[in-house]
């Protein structure tokens, strides 16, 4: 669907809900309107499972995220983010990474996710507003090496190794609600969780373009074996996995992640869409959940 008329920022304010104010290019504002985003568009690779393509154009994004309230992987969130970024004012930096692969127990052979440096006062911190599901941060991690940096799903910490950082995360242990779901693949058991890796050599956009069209076409790549939509909420997140929802609540208190999981009928898919994560489709979507190194 094309939408005429230039980007604007109060779109996207509109989008997130942010009523703060648009000219302090200051750490709270960073935290605020990056904890908006991941509450508001959600992380999600839908668009390839129904039949259209993703596109590396920032007009064509912001229609997408903004004026179609839709969402989008990493490529499209942290690009459009980013952008919001130096329209306010952020010294910002588009920097590449190399997501874990459990089954590989290393990193991936190539850098397949976006993230955002920002310098502000001297300090660098990372946004990234498109993991989705546990590993999602909901404020920017200070770009510092071996300090746990705590939030409602548990610690990060950065790891500087001298050729690259690595992003790590302490975990809750999970607690399933639903019997049936006790031993499924999609529950992360692991303490530890290694997430990705990264330099600090900025990037522009054409980098991403070979990316962009590998994600969608490659048979092995988690996107193409996957259909995800994972949007945070206050509480915790919301993730639809092919056929399977499920409703994370964190209890870091308890060190614990409550999990309630339910398989949907296809003819529920759109709806679960709608009424839990504000996602209305154009096109049929053709839910796929294949093996794959992924966990929610």
């Amino acid at each position: 669907m094309f939408f005429p008329g230039e980007m604007k920022l109060e779109e996207y304010f509109q989008r997130i809900g942010f009523r703060g104010s648009r000219d302090k290019a200051d750490l709270a504002t960073l935290k605020a309107i990056h904890k908006l985003h991941v509450m508001s568009i959600p992380f999600e690779n839908l668009s390839i499972h129904c039949g259209e393509r993703n596109i590396m154009d920032l007009r064509i994004i912001f229609n997408k995220l903004v004026r179609s309230k839709r969402g989008g992987w990493c490529l499209e969130n942290n690009y459009l983010f980013g952008w919001v970024l130096r329209e306010m004012g952020f010294n910002t930096t588009m920097l590449s990474s190399r997501v874990f692969n459990s089954i590989l127990g290393d990193f991936g052979p190539f850098d397949s996710h976006l993230i955002n440096k920002v310098i502000i006062d001297g300090k660098a911190y990372i946004g990234d507003v498109s993991f989705g599901v546990s590993c999602q941060v909901w404020e920017p991690l200070e770009l510092i090496s071996e300090m746990d940096q705590p939030q409602a799903a548990g610690a990060f910490r950065l790891i500087d190794k001298g050729n690259m950082w690595v992003l790590e995360k302490t975990c809750h242990k999970p607690k399933i609600l639903n019997p049936e779901f006790a031993g499924s693949s999609l529950v992360n058991r692991k303490e530890r969780k290694t997430i990705y890796c990264f330099t600090l050599e900025p990037r522009d956009v054409e980098y991403f373009l070979d990316v962009n069209d590998r994600l969608q076409k490659d048979p092995a790549c988690l996107f193409t074996n996957k259909s995800i939509c994972s949007l945070q909420t206050p509480s915790g997140f919301r993730v639809l996995m092919g056929w399977t929802f499920s409703e994370v609540t964190y209890r870091p208190e308890e060190g614990v992640d409550v999990i309630d999981m339910r398989d949907v009928p296809d003819d529920e898919i759109e709806n679960v869409l709608r009424e839990k994560f504000n996602v209305l489709l154009t096109n049929k979507l053709k839910p796929r959940n294949q093996k794959a190194s992924y966990t929610i």
